[in-house]
């Protein structure tokens, strides 16, 4: 089943539930992705992929908005922020966890001969695409400046 068809049902039951929270947090996501279909055109089909750049995009901007609100002393907007990102996460891709992460950027490594911080641009390049998503992009960053600086 497509994310499309998966999250338009998932907004079906939320109406039947009568669970705002979840209600907005799904109708602002697929009016994100029909904002993205009417930018590409009727005969454009949204992939996964785009999918998952819409939510990363939502969830990067939640975590903003719930740090300036936290600043700002509305802890309650804070909150609610952050509720939104815990609708959102589930329909991500299972992270990776740290061992595997840590192997692939390792034997990325290899493969280009990677050995200094210098190589960091390059090593990005050639991890980034064998993740396909499942890590976060500052996460991966985080861990190739570790590996190059040991």
């Amino acid at each position: 089943m497509p994310l499309t068809q998966k999250i338009a049902d998932d907004l079906k039951q939320a109406m039947k539930e009568r669970s705002e929270p979840k209600l907005s947090t799904l109708r602002m996501l697929k009016s994100e992705l029909q904002k993205l279909q009417a930018d590409k055109g009727r005969s454009f089909e949204i992939t996964d992929d785009d999918v998952y750049s819409v939510i990363k995009r939502l969830i990067k901007q939640r975590k903003e908005a719930a740090e300036q609100y936290a600043a700002g002393g509305a802890a309650d907007r804070a909150k609610s922020e952050l509720a939104e990102i815990e609708i959102l996460e589930p329909y991500l891709p299972k992270q990776m966890d740290d061992s595997q992460l840590e192997k692939i950027i390792s034997d990325a490594a290899a493969e280009i001969n990677a050995s200094s911080p210098k190589d960091m641009g390059k090593l990005m390049k050639a991890v980034m695409p064998k993740l396909a998503g499942q890590a976060d992009g500052s996460r991966v960053k985080d861990k190739v400046i570790a590996f190059l600086n040991r």
